[in-house]
């Protein structure tokens, strides 16, 4: 069977290959740390880790390009773990099995690590080259981008040492962005104390699964569906309607993915249980016709679980409730001035509810730090209302485009020549990092693009096998037409 080692360009899919041979789930990253120190060593190249374990590698200009702008090439060395319900996979340990699906590449049933494997492995290819012509070169790989920018929020000044970041962490071929959205996490908290059930009651799990997911910035504007939000339309009829308490409560686990699943343990009179199990149909019916042109099929199932030793108390439940139903969730606006292009959205990325606490994550975004307080505020005020606790953390600001930018001009004109057609010139509704590394080093010129992928941060994550070689191809080109420094 045909291996991606076999696709081209073979320069970018061995390094691609051995990435997924490394576990590297955010917050895991040691042995991938040590893996590209080590590359950039036996290359004979300066390599090394910054306090925050960021790497940095640098190549020295090729002979006849000394004089040409300092280029940084930029990605993050952290993926996203997420998998498939059926599936079994310790991302910790295991490799990441790849599959060729046509003129795609995805994983058997996890997240494929594309984003941001293919920007590291192509970064990885030009270190190694001894062919291709550029300047002085530096790559930089952070850690930990995926659960807050964590490398990005900790570079430190002239850590880095050039004129030009190339960003390699954008999903769509033929798109250079030149901003991006700002974010901010949203943490509501709440302790509790649990009260017995009656122990008449019997017990369910209710299970919502079917969902595509997706990344919460890329594909917020795609209709998908929330597991959050939609089971909460459930919960909320079974308890007003049929008198169920709540138990538990797991939906999502990444703070940057539309959560695909939801499990809520409740428990309800043994004489009310077959009318549960009929409105937990009525509402899979509902959503599979809601939801039917963008979705899988949805189910929601119902099954039989031992008796809870605690519920969650009445007032508090049904508080809880309510504000997972008013919370927003989605798209609130669009770029006035760019009306295809997501300016504000939140993400309800996880509920968790159990043993006497709950908590719950959304993750705002918006190129509009206004929009972006905003939008806050209206999420702080709705947890408010419920008594709960909030917290804001890893706000960023959005990076501001500069349609003026050098290296946007040099881009422009390289993949004119490269394939005969304009680019398309965008800024982005997800959280690139190079906002934050360009409120530490403000005077780098800054572009971000990348292959075409779909559905990161989710199992149906997929990178398209004949964009990789014309985004390598542009990366080369553009090395080598980057401007002397004046």
């Amino acid at each position: 069977m045909k291996t991606i080692l076999a696709l081209s360009p073979k320069e970018v899919w061995k390094h691609f290959h051995a990435l997924t041979q490394i576990p590297r789930p955010s917050g895991h990253v040691e042995q991938v740390r040590e893996y590209l120190i080590s590359f950039g060593k036996n290359l004979g190249l300066e390599s090394f880790s910054d306090e925050i374990g960021n790497v940095i590698i640098r190549k020295p200009a090729t002979a006849g390009m000394e004089n040409r702008c300092g280029v940084i090439l930029q990605g993050h060395m952290d993926m996203v773990p997420q998998k498939n319900n059926d599936t079994v996979h310790d991302f910790e340990k295991d490799p990441i099995e790849t599959i060729i699906d046509g003129d795609w590449v995805r994983a058997n049933g996890t997240t494929l690590g594309a984003d941001n494997g293919m920007g590291v492995a192509a970064a990885m290819a030009v270190l190694e080259s001894k062919d291709l012509k550029h300047g002085p070169l530096e790559v930089l790989i952070t850690t930990d981008e995926e659960t807050g920018m964590v490398g990005a929020f900790g570079l430190k000044k002239d850590t880095i040492q050039g004129d030009i970041l190339l960003n390699l962490d954008s999903e769509t071929e033929g798109d250079l962005y030149i901003g991006c959205a700002g974010g901010v996490d949203i943490t509501a908290s709440l302790q509790y104390k649990d009260i017995e059930p009656d122990l008449d009651d019997v017990a369910v799990e209710v299970i919502l699964k079917g969902l595509r997911g997706g990344h919460s910035g890329l594909e917020i504007n795609t209709g998908r569906a929330n597991a959050n939000k939609l089971m909460v339309r459930f919960v909320r009829e079974a308890v007003a309607a049929l008198d169920a308490c709540l138990s538990s409560w797991q939906g999502g686990n990444m703070r940057n993915a539309i959560p695909r699943e939801a499990h809520v343990v409740l428990t309800i009179q043994k004489e009310n249980l077959e009318e549960l199990k009929e409105l937990a149909k009525h509402c899979e019916n509902l959503f599979n016709v809601e939801f039917g042109a963008i979705e899988t099929p949805i189910t929601l199932s119902v099954v039989d679980t031992k008796l809870p030793k605690g519920i969650v108390p009445t007032e508090i439940q049904d508080n809880l409730i309510s504000a997972i139903f008013a919370c927003p969730n989605g798209v609130l606006r669009m770029i006035p001035t760019i009306q295809d292009t997501v300016e504000t959205s939140t993400n309800m990325a996880i509920v968790e509810i159990k043993d006497g606490k709950a908590e719950i994550n959304s993750l705002t975004r918006s190129s509009s730090d206004t929009m972006k307080e905003y939008l806050a505020t209206m999420i702080e005020s709705c947890f408010g209302m419920a008594g709960m606790k909030i917290e804001l953390s890893g706000s960023y600001s959005g990076w501001n485009p500069n349609v003026k930018s050098p290296i946007l001009k040099t881009m422009t004109d390289v993949y004119h020549k490269l394939f005969n057609k304009e680019p398309d010139v965008r800024v982005i509704h997800a959280g690139l990092e190079c906002g934050i590394i360009g409120a530490v080093e403000p005077e780098l010129d800054m572009i971000s693009f990348g292959p075409s992928m779909e559905s990161p941060h989710s199992p149906a994550e997929r990178v398209h096998i004949d964009s990789v070689a014309k985004f390598y191809d542009l990366l080369v080109a553009s090395l080598e037409a980057v401007p002397v420094k004046k």
